[in-house]
């Protein structure tokens, strides 16, 4: 009898440790499947996208603070970042994936390329920032990151206060005066006033969903010459954060425009001395 109990002990013990080992296997396989759906939706049935290494790098924290405002800076070297038309970044398990497309024009520079914003992220999930050079070709970097409800997280200020405030700018440039410089790019930031609502967000007051109303599109120019314009959606936090390395050299101000889904335009510039 007693050895009946410890047959039976070793078969329960055998399949707890199958249970153990299939679950991770199973997300696994369904974290591949998702990606998999992801990447043929966003870039195409047919493109493959190689590891990123030396041409890009991604920075995010392992496990964020704030799910609704996780910060993100993805990296281009000055060796790659000539070449680079476009950057999508992507939080796979959103339930909008990508958080927003960034293409490059002539005035993003042929130095080192930076790009840093702060993102919504639902649940634990990979982060992926994705390039494309000017010949098609595809090279990603992944982050895992420890974070959930960012996209439900109640709005950080009532709905009068962000409303009133909605639209308003600060566009920042850290450049370098008259010193001189041997960098071919500077860096600035730019902040807009914006709730940037998901649509997965409740009135405290009524009880019901705050329709969606997000910043969908940003235009950057130095002068007349395009750095980046910018295709966002609802994984893109409150208030939108985007801070960017930009071309020295080209004439004229930088200037800003935005444009929400209700289809509001937000404007704004700045000079930029010694650069």
């Amino acid at each position: 009898m007693a050895g009946k109990n410890w047959t039976l002990a070793l078969v329960a013990a055998c399949a707890g440790l199958l249970l153990a080992w299939q679950a991770p296997q199973a997300h696994a396989d369904e974290d591949a499947e998702l990606w998999e759906s992801i990447r043929s939706d966003v870039f195409g049935d047919n493109r493959q996208i190689a590891v990123g290494d030396g041409k890009l790098v991604l920075d995010a924290p392992y496990r964020a603070e704030d799910a609704a405002i996780v910060p993100i800076t993805m990296t281009i070297p000055a060796a790659v970042a000539a070449n680079v038309k476009k950057l999508t970044l992507i939080v796979e398990k959103n339930p909008a994936p990508v958080v927003a497309a960034f293409t490059f024009g002539d005035a993003a520079g042929i130095g080192e390329r930076k790009l840093s914003t702060r993102v919504r992220v639902d649940m634990y999930s990979n982060v992926r920032a994705v390039i494309e050079l000017a010949d098609g070709s595809l090279y990603m970097q992944t982050k895992y990151v420890k974070a959930a409800g960012g996209c439900s997280a109640p709005a950080l200020k009532d709905m009068d206060a962000a409303l009133a405030n909605i639209g308003k700018m600060k566009l920042k440039a850290f450049a370098n005066g008259s010193e001189p410089t041997s960098s071919p790019t500077a860096e600035a930031q730019i902040m807009v006033r914006h709730p940037n609502y998901s649509g997965m967000q409740m009135n405290q007051v009524t009880g019901l969903y705050i329709p969606a109303k997000f910043v969908e599109h940003m235009e950057v120019r130095k002068g007349d010459q395009l750095v980046f314009d910018m295709d966002g959606g609802i994984s893109l936090s409150e208030n939108p954060n985007i801070q960017f390395t930009y071309a020295v050299g080209v004439e004229g101000p930088l200037s800003v425009s935005a444009r929400d889904t209700d289809g509001k335009v937000f404007t704004t510039s700045a000079d930029v001395k010694g650069s």
